[in-house]
This record gives C-alpha cells, structure tokens and sequence, in this order.
C-alpha cells in the first residue's frame, strides 16, 4: 500500500502546534503499538541478557583474592636430579606498610593522579581517551584506566586464560565494574597493596618484593628514591623500560617520574637531584640460588617456548616435568673447569696487556661507559651531560671499572655425546650467575680460525687423497681479478714439503690453503662438507675459509667435531629428552635427528690426524692435565680475537671458546692461542670426568672401521699430486693409514725391477 504523503501544512502545523503533535503522537502509536511494545520487550530482555553475562563472568572477590595456583615446570638432569625450574609468578607478598612512601607517589602521580578522590573509574579520563581516540583514530586508551581499573585487569589474568575476540571486549566491562566492587569492598591502601603484589615488573617477577630484590638485591623497604622510579617505569612498559637491556629508556622514564614528583611537591629540589646524582647497581638477591647449568636451562626454556603452541601448553603454568641430557656431574666438573682456568688465565692476560699502547681504546670504552651511565642518560642539559662526563674522566675508581670490564675474558664451553647428540654440560659466559649473560655456546658467532682447518682437509681425504700426501709448505699468492691474497703461516717459518699429518697438526695455514688451489679440497665443495658435518652458519667459498674466516657458533662446530667421533654420523644436538604433564603423562619424547655425512673410514682418517694435534702439535700442553687416547684441533683467529680449542674422545665431544664481547679487546701474542686460552679447559675437564668414578667412562681408543689399511707411497709421487703405491725401486718412501676403497697405481717414475712393497701392519711406525 503506498504511503501517503505529508503536506507542507500538515509539517508546520507539527512543527507550531503542541495539540496536534501529541494527537499525532497517540495516532503513530496506536498504529504501531505491537511493533513498539514488541520491539521494547525484546530490546529489555537482550539487555538483561547482556547484563547477565557480564555480571556471570565476573569472579568472585575469593577467586581474585586466591587464585588457582599455577604450576612450576620442573626441569631435571638425566639422572633425575632438578636443576631448575620455570614459573610466571615469581612473586613474594609484602604488606603496604613495608612500601615506601617515595615509591606509592612514584605510583600515583604516574598512573593515577586522582585515585584518592574517584570510586573506581575516573570519568574525564575515559572521556578524554575516548574523545582522542576519535579525533585519532586510534585504539589506544591514552592511559584512561585507574590503578583500580589495573588491578581488576591484573587480577583477570590470574584466574583466566586466552580468550577469544568478543570475551576479550566484554572483559573490560567487566573489569569496571570489578573495579567499582574492589573500590567498595576495599581500602584504598588494601587496593594498592593488592595491586603492587600482582603487577608484572618483567624478567618473570610479579610484585614489588620480588622486583626489588631480583633487580636491586634488596628488600622493598631499602628502595632508594631513584630505584623507586626505575621500577614503576617498567609498569608501563617491562620490555621497553627494562634497565637492564634498555637503560636509556629506563632512566629517561626514572627522570620523567622524578620531574613530575618535583613539580607535585611530593618530592623537593635536593631530593630530585640528588635522585638523578644516584648510583644504580644492579644485582639479584643472594637468597635466589642459580641452578648448576644456567645457561642450559634458558637454551632449553627457548626450545619449550618455540614448541608451547604445538602442545598446546604454558611452561610457566602447568607444571611440565622437563627431562634432560644434561649430566648433573658433568656439569659440575665443567663449571670447575671453567673457574680453575680463569683463575689462573685472567690475571695472566691483564699483566700481559698495557693501558699505554692502547690508548685508543681505553678512549673508546671510557666514552662507551659514559654514554651507558645511568647519571648521563639522566642529565636534563648538554651542559650539565659535558660536566658528568669530565667528573667520570676524572674519575679513577670509574676509568678503573672500565678497564676491568674492558679485559674480562668470557667463554663457551659445551659437551656432547657424540652417539646420540645429548648435551651433557654447557658454559655460556664466565659469570655462573646468568642473570642477564649472553649465552657465548649458541647465541655468538666467531671466526673459528684453524679450527676449522679439518673440514678443509676432510675434503681432501674423501676424495682420495692419502694422509700420508705431502704439500709445498712455501708462500702462495693467489690473485683474482683485481683482488691479491697472499696467505702467511703463523710461525714465519716455510719450507719443502709437509705431509697432512704434520701440515695439520702443526697447523700451518699455507698448506691448507694449498689443498684448496691444487684442487684437492675444492672450494665450492667445501660448504657443502660444513654442512653435512654439522655447520649451519652460512660458510663464504673463498679461499681465506682455509683458516676459518666464516663465523660460526661454538655449538655446531663442536656438534660436527662430534660427527668425527661418531665415524661420520651426525646427530643433532639436543637439550630436552622428554616432556610429562604435571600428572606424569607424556606430552612428547625427543630423539636427535641423525644422518650419515661422511664415510666412517673418512671420519676414522681426520681422528688419525686430529690425534696428532694433541699427541705432538699444538695442543699437546692437555697432556699436562689428560693422557688418554684424544684427537682435536686448537684455532687461532689472526688477529687473536678468539681462541678455540674442539675436541674429542671415543665418549664425549667438547668445544671451548674464549674471547671478549666487545672485539676491540684483543688477546696479546700466546695469550691469544687456542692451545693456551681454550684448549686447558677441555683438559681439566677430561681430566676430572674420566677420574670420576661415579661416571664411570670407560677407557678405550677409538675404533677403527672396516676398510682401513696400510699402504706403502713413494714420496715423490705424493709430491706431485697424484699418490702412487712405491716398489723396491723407489729411493723414498712412507707407510701410513689409507681408506681401501682408493686404488693408487704403483710407481713409475723408478725403473729397474717391480717388485710392490710388503707392509708388516706389527711392525710399521708412523713417521711424524
């Protein structure tokens, strides 16, 4: 039916006359009465329905107040041990009156400057924010929610989990209307009582307690002014203001907090600069025991967090039980290891260095340590910035501390099992308390120097080439394109001809960079190599690789020196054996992934040079400490930046980095060597393992795989590239080792009779 149309006198007669429009009024809704009582009485009980819900998914003050509790993860050594745990709520209660007055203002005049005076909610804020928000155009509240509003937001996270899109709006309802109850039923000092002992300050601690005495060593109540700033600053926002990781956000905020308390009165102007003058010193609470094997608890905290989604499970919550590889007395023996050898090595480097010739770079790490003091950062003026940095230079207690931590040595130090992978010791940093370490086993990568000279020579010997083969030990020059390098041994020292045995375990370089050049070892075969054995680091084919200039991290280099141990199996290292549920029922086990890389003869062969390097090269200072059957290499950087030492018995693989976070710092000449700064590690380590009878390792040489035999060479011909089997004839000649599944010729170059070489295997000796 079509509508009628409204007349132009029929508008203003509505629009002038009041009778007529009530009597329109009444005649609209007598027309459409069912459809406005019907659409009131729906629209009321979707109202109700919508009040109902919300009020339905508020907790209870019980449930706020005791929350269910969340379950530590626990995490074991393989002989069941616990060597750690994992848990979110690394809280400890403290009562408002043992707060101090400087950090509550800190609170308030930050995060709600009318929380005495509102009832929950502060209405112009949420106005202001919701107005900004539409002029914006952005979702951010602009800090519209009280410390109550906060408290009830905090309080949600404890007694839910994740919830989807529509609960998550519906949920800030809820949260203010929580708030109005909490302001209700609460104090305002019970309020903020509740709240500084749930709230997240970062690093995994909740509640002030916890925060002060994991960041500052000591109790809430000992807070000084300044400390007070620095950890309402991380409220905001715990990653971005971590003054740890981020200082000059963490001050820059402290000071902001410190300026608005001046200009509220709370604070005056001595204390507000006396604030700024202050001496933060960060340190965790010696009641807070760190576990045995730090750094291998956060590798594999970092492998349970890749792996949460999969399961479906929160490590800091559900009270996983994590088994191990880690050996409880290996570890033990390793961190003694690392402690024995500094001892002994970092006083020895500190006399060898001289402040005087390095002048430049004290200069660097005096003005690196300015620009990261906390007293600069907090400067208002570059007057006053360019005053604090004289005062610092002048300072010998601070030029001191820089020059401490300018020399301190660090070290990687992992032990695997080669048979299965299983990690069974690691020592990220020199410093046993990781607090806030790096981890120098996975999380560094360095030039490995002539450690990584067995791969180039693996190369050669899988394709044939004998290690009883003798190369030109003079300088080469290699020219491509416009670019010239021109290799030099570390010794200075050159001439005639050395074979793989010595070459490697003299470890000179222009015989390695030799193998590549001859074709022996070719570079663009030499990546793929890496990568089978174990490298995962990208290896640049040039010819410098021959000593070790691609970066790699301590633990795949050590994982593919395993792979050698294990007759060329690789097999992924792994950290975690298995995962329960904190009812002991498996989640998953794990098994490391393995895959044969190179031959068990070609892998027997580099363990037969290998030995060499510490029966009579470089490394042979471990027999002071170790004389069981061994095989490893030292590594050197040129410019002794990094000292490596890999090696390897029949049961355990171990690689020891040691060097400086900041590269600026260099060891001085033998300082700097891996047989003197890494390899006594791995020695003492060995040394304290194989005596330990509650291991137990049995003493045994490494087993030699079918198809290796000896073989009789001319010397000549191993000369000339192309290895020939000797006669009667041949006026020199050399036995050693040889995968059988080579066929070498026998000699030409010598006429006279033919008559082939018997070997007596009872009788040979090798000639080193």
């Amino acid at each position: 039916m079509a509508k009628r149309k409204i007349s132009k006198d029929e508008i203003y007669r509505y629009i002038k006359n009041g009778e007529f429009r009530k009597e329109a009024h009444k005649k609209f809704y007598q027309r459409h009465k069912k459809v406005i009582l019907t659409s009131l009485l729906i629209s009321l009980i979707l109202f109700i329905a919508f009040v109902i819900y919300i009020f339905r998914g508020l907790p209870s003050f019980e449930e706020l107040e005791n929350p269910k509790p969340f379950y530590a993860s626990n995490v074991y050594a393989s002989d069941g041990r616990l060597i750690g745990q994992f848990f979110i709520q690394n809280r400890i209660e403290v009562g408002i009156d043992s707060v101090p007055k400087h950090l509550i203002d800190a609170l308030i005049v930050t995060e709600d400057r009318k929380f005495y005076r509102h009832w929950g909610l502060d209405i112009d804020r949420i106005a202001k924010a919701i107005f900004w928000n539409i002029i914006t155009l952005s979702r951010k509240s602009g800090g519209a929610s009280t410390i109550t509003q906060q408290l009830a937001r905090n309080l949600y996270k404890l007694v839910e989990k994740e919830q989807n899109p529509v609960d998550l709006a519906l949920r800030k309802f809820r949260e203010m209307i929580t708030a109005i109850q909490l302001e209700r039923t609460f104090t305002k000092n019970e309020i903020l009582e509740m709240y500084l002992n749930i709230s997240y300050f970062g690093r995994g601690n909740y509640g002030i307690e916890a925060a002060a005495r994991n960041y500052f060593g000591k109790t809430v109540k000992q807070l000084t002014l300044r400390e007070s700033t620095i950890l309402i600053s991380l409220l905001r926002n715990p990653v971005f203001y971590d003054p740890i990781r981020r200082p000059e956000n963490s001050y820059g905020r402290s000071k902001l907090i410190l300026k608005i308390m001046l200009d509220q009165g709370y604070i005056n102007e001595n204390q507000y600069y006396s604030a700024l003058k202050e001496r933060v010193e960060f340190k965790k609470a010696p009641e807070f025991k760190s576990s045995i094997a730090p750094h291998f608890l956060e590798y594999v905290r970092q492998q349970l967090i890749q792996r949460s989604e999969k399961y479906e499970v929160d490590i800091y919550r559900d009270g996983l039980n994590i088994f191990t590889t880690l050996d409880y007395d290996m570890q033990l023996h390793a961190n003694e290891a690392v402690k024995e050898h500094l001892k002994e090595f970092q006083p020895l480097f500190e006399k060898s260095w001289d402040w005087k010739k390095n002048k430049d770079k004290l200069e660097y790490y005096i003005n690196k340590a300015i620009r990261s003091n906390e007293e600069y950062l907090s400067a208002e003026t570059e007057e006053e910035k360019k005053f604090i940095e004289i005062r610092l230079r002048n300072n010998p207690h601070f030029v001191d501390s820089v020059k401490q931590n300018a020399l301190k040595i660090e070290v990687g130090f992992v032990v695997i099992d080669p048979g299965n992978g299983h990690i069974k010791a690691m020592i990220g940093g020199s410093n046993p308390n990781f607090m806030y370490g790096l981890n120098h086993v996975t999380q560094i990568k360095r030039q490995p120097g002539s450690a990584f000279k067995p791969i180039v020579y693996t190369v050669a010997v899988d394709n044939g080439f004998p290690i009883a083969g003798q190369i030109l030990n003079e300088p080469i020059t290699i020219r491509i394109g416009s670019q010239v390098y021109s290799p030099k041994n570390s010794d200075g020292k050159y001439g005639g001809y050395l074979s793989l045995r010595n070459a490697l375990a003299q470890s000179v370089n222009v015989v390695s960079v030799r193998l590549i050049y001859e074709g022996l070892a070719p570079l663009n075969e030499i990546p793929i190599y890496a990568q089978r054995l174990g490298i995962k680091s990208k290896i640049n084919p040039f010819y410098s690789i021959a000593l070790g200039t691609s970066e790699v991290s301590p633990l795949e280099l050590t994982s593919a020196f395993a792979t050698f141990a294990n007759l060329g199996v690789y097999n992924e290292p792994i950290g975690i054996l298995k995962i329960e549920d904190k009812n002991g029922l498996l989640i998953e086990e794990f098994n490391s992934d393995m895959r044969f890389a190179i031959s068990p003869q070609t892998a027997y062969l580099m363990t037969e040079l290998m030995k060499g390097v510490v029966n009579y090269g470089t490394a042979t200072g471990i027999r002071r400490f170790f004389n069981l059957p061994a095989a490893g290499k030292t590594g050197t950087t040129q410019d002794f930046t990094d000292a490596w030492f890999i090696g390897y018995t029949p049961a355990l693989c171990a690689g020891v980095w040691v060097g400086f976070d900041d590269q600026n710092t260099k060891f001085t000449g033998w300082y700097g060597q891996g047989a003197r700064a890494a390899a006594p590690i791995w020695a003492r380590f060995m040394q304290k393992v194989y005596n330990d009878k509650k291991i137990n390792l049995p003493f045994r040489d490494f087993n030699e795989p079918d198809g290796i035999e000896y073989a009789t060479f001319c010397v000549e011909t191993l000369r000339s590239g192309t290895p020939k089997l000797a006669t009667e004839n041949c006026p020199e000649k050399v036995t050693d080792l040889i995968n059988s599944k080579f066929v070498y010729d026998y000699c030409d170059l010598h006429h006279g009779e033919y008559l082939p070489v018997e070997v007596d295997t009872t009788k040979v000796k090798i000639d080193w």
